[in-house]
């Protein structure tokens, strides 16, 4: 295959970005995304030119890494991660528009790289369990209604690439905030920091410029792993249920 590409290229956080076009050719359609942008590196490194830089790390649709914005689209035209999307989604000759996460809580490092620390700051502010729980239970010590497992597997499953903030046009964080607020909160052992939970992610992910959502479902059609968008909808009723006890 020989495709054009069309890459944002930024030195620095500072500096002003713009596309550059390159050719490539020789690409397999077994190739995922990642290999054919190794491959356009590799040509660039020998030509003495700067390779693109771009984030990755375990390349097996787990880690969430790999933010690209192609065509236009979170993650590309398939519903995955960039790192399992192959090059036979694409045509031979195709122009390929690539792009970092346009998103005000996601500066540009560098070129295709952004600063995500908004989403960990998020974390940091209630997505965890503090109660001592000492050893490891016995399996059915707690039990769980199967909804609420279900339910509670269904949002962990989100791997904060932030495809949600990237494909929604308020730039907004509600799906990561919510996946990461429910998963939670439906379990036993979440359930002691159920109320600061929601209220303390929530208002940090306001303090970090998120924008307002307003259920366009653009977040829910471009997450990789599927996390529904009632997931606001919970969060939202969460949020009112511990305002409202605070408040008693």
């Amino acid at each position: 295959m020989k495709l054009t590409l069309r890459v944002w290229r930024q030195k620095n956080a500072d500096a002003e970005g713009a596309m550059s076009t390159y050719e490539v050719d020789g690409i397999s359609s077994d190739m995922s995304f990642l290999e054919m942008l190794d491959t356009l590196n590799e040509e660039l490194i020998l030509k003495g030119e700067d390779p693109v830089a771009f984030d990755h790390d375990c390349r097996e649709g787990i880690c969430g890494a790999c933010s690209l914005v192609i065509n236009g689209d979170a993650h590309g035209p398939e519903r995955t991660t960039t790192c399992q999307l192959h090059m036979r989604s694409f045509e031979d000759g195709d122009t390929i528009d690539i792009e970092p996460w346009r998103a005000s809580a996601f500066p540009v490092i560098k070129d295709l790289v952004v600063d995500r620390a908004a989403f960990d700051r998020i974390i940091q502010a209630g997505g965890y369990i503090t109660a001592p729980t000492g050893a490891a239970p016995e399996a059915h010590a707690t039990p769980v209604p199967k909804p609420d497992a279900d339910f509670a597997f269904e949002h962990a499953e989100c791997i904060g690439c932030g495809a949600c903030v990237a494909a929604c046009p308020n730039g907004a964080a509600m799906l990561f905030t919510s996946a990461k607020i429910n998963h939670l909160n439906v379990l036993p052992q979440g359930a002691p920091e159920r109320e600061t939970r929601v209220l303390d992610m929530v208002a940090q992910m306001d303090e970090e410029g998120f924008g307002g959502c307003t259920l366009t479902g653009e977040c829910a059609t471009a997450c990789p792993k599927g996390i529904p968008l009632m997931s606001i909808t919970s969060m939202n009723k969460e949020w009112l249920r511990a305002t409202r006890k605070v408040k008693r």
